[in-house]
């Protein structure tokens, strides 16, 4: 997921629209739509762009309980507790309701944001006259300066890709030792680079005009079918820097990991088996196996494709390097998983660290099939699993690999050491 200060800069040098342009203003994806600079609330754009309040997550036009004409969704992109992300290759936004704290039942929030997302996903699988219930919703990022925000498009509920039950799913998790339920929602980004100021002013005005709709929004409402906008990845390799932890919560977390494995660093591998299963939830089997010579400590899986009878079951190799932020993964050590690859193959590669650009740039140049899980790639994956803070994972490594030192030790055997799942 692209960081703040980098869709900032990638939309800065798409277009910007400025605060006396905002009333007048199509919409434009990746655009910064600039608040004013006066330093109070006023200065947000949205009430300016949308006629919408000026705080909030959920921005709304119309009545929960009666017609929504609109939705504006806004994201600071940055709680690590509930990491709302963009998959810009998919057009999948996933996107937490505001139940975030406990002491309140799922859809009793104060801006009855859990209950409006209960209300447009029940009614865009209703057929086409329940999609007609379900206002245009707007999504919107903080930008990181001021109050601007960048627009990122047009969405609806649900993706192509999902099962209904895996679009809006209410999940728990605990804080202060109080279990509390929040939702998590799956938009699609329409492919709509465009949204006109006639359309948003029949919106606001209460009156959609139907026909001023943009193309990709009126399919959906008359078939279901969503057309996303998505964009391939132009980098097929990423820098340093986009590989480690992008804040200082996130490099304590990745530092408590290589802290507990540091007198067993191979007892990592069953770590690196539950981050995977993480980034991998279709996993049926995953085995540590002794270490080899070399130092090395590898993992074999299979991975399921597809569902029922009609289902495959991929294999694939697993290496995971504990290394500190200094010691990067090199062309050695990628080589040593490339050999291990067979036929239909493909290899896992989770690191506390990073991989160098020559290995990076080398593994995907010549079209080797492995997915590299960075130390910044591990934070994201268990701060969507609910694991947010230094001190959340902490628990759950003590939890879930106690006996390390012991397994280390025990492993001078040949014997496979079968990982269950950390979920």
């Amino acid at each position: 997921m692209m960081s703040i200060s980098g869709m900032a800069s990638e939309a800065a040098s798409v277009r910007t629209v400025t605060f006396d342009q905002l009333t007048t203003s199509n919409l434009y994806v990746d655009a910064t739509y600039q608040g004013g600079r006066r330093g109070n609330m006023g200065d947000g754009p949205l009430p300016r762009l949308l006629r919408m309040d000026s705080l909030g997550g959920f921005r709304k036009r119309g009545s929960v309980a009666g017609k929504l004409q609109m939705l504006v969704l806004t994201s600071s992109m940055a709680d690590t507790d509930w990491p709302d992300s963009l998959d810009r290759e998919t057009g999948v936004f996933t996107y937490y309701g505001d139940n975030k704290k406990p002491g309140q039942e799922l859809h009793k929030t104060g801006r009855d944001g859990n209950l409006i997302l209960q209300k447009i996903f029940n009614a865009a699988r209703s057929g086409v006259e329940g999609r007609r219930e379900v206002p245009p919703t707007f999504l919107f990022a903080n930008a990181g300066t001021w109050r601007d925000m960048i627009f990122l498009g047009l969405a609806v509920p649900g993706a192509s890709d999902l099962d209904a039950s895996e679009e809006l799913v209410a999940i728990w998790r605990t804080a202060g030792g109080q279990r509390f339920q929040n939702y998590r929602a799956r938009f699609t980004v329409l492919n709509v680079p465009t949204i006109t100021r006639t359309w948003l002013d029949s919106l606001i005005a209460g009156k959609p005009e139907d026909e001023l709709a943009p193309e990709a929004w009126q399919t959906w409402i008359k078939t279901g079918r969503r057309k996303a906008l998505m964009a391939t990845r132009s980098l097929e390799y990423r820098s340093k820097g986009e590989q480690l932890p992008r804040d200082k919560e996130g490099e304590a977390i990745v530092q408590v990991i290589r802290d507990y494995f540091k007198d067993t660093p191979h007892a990592f591998e069953h770590c690196a088996a539950a981050v995977a299963r993480f980034m991998m939830p279709d996993v049926v089997s995953l085995d540590v196996t002794r270490p080899s010579r070399d130092g090395g400590r590898d993992g074999v899986g299979q991975l399921r494709v597809g569902a029922g009878p009609s289902g495959i079951l991929v294999d694939f190799a697993l290496e995971a390097k504990c290394y500190s932020p200094s010691n990067s993964v090199g062309v050695r050590e990628m080589s040593r998983l490339i050999s291990r690859l067979r036929h239909r193959q493909f290899g896992v590669l989770v690191t506390t660290s990073w991989v160098d650009l020559q290995a990076y740039k080398e593994i995907k140049e010549d079209q080797h099939p492995i997915v590299v899980v960075s130390a910044g790639d591990i934070v994201d994956l268990l701060r969507r699993n609910g694991k947010g803070s230094a001190a959340i994972v902490t628990t759950w490594l003590a939890e879930e690999f106690p006996a390390a030192t012991q397994e280390m030790a025990a492993s001078s055997t040949d014997t496979v050491l079968p990982i269950t799942p950390a979920l």
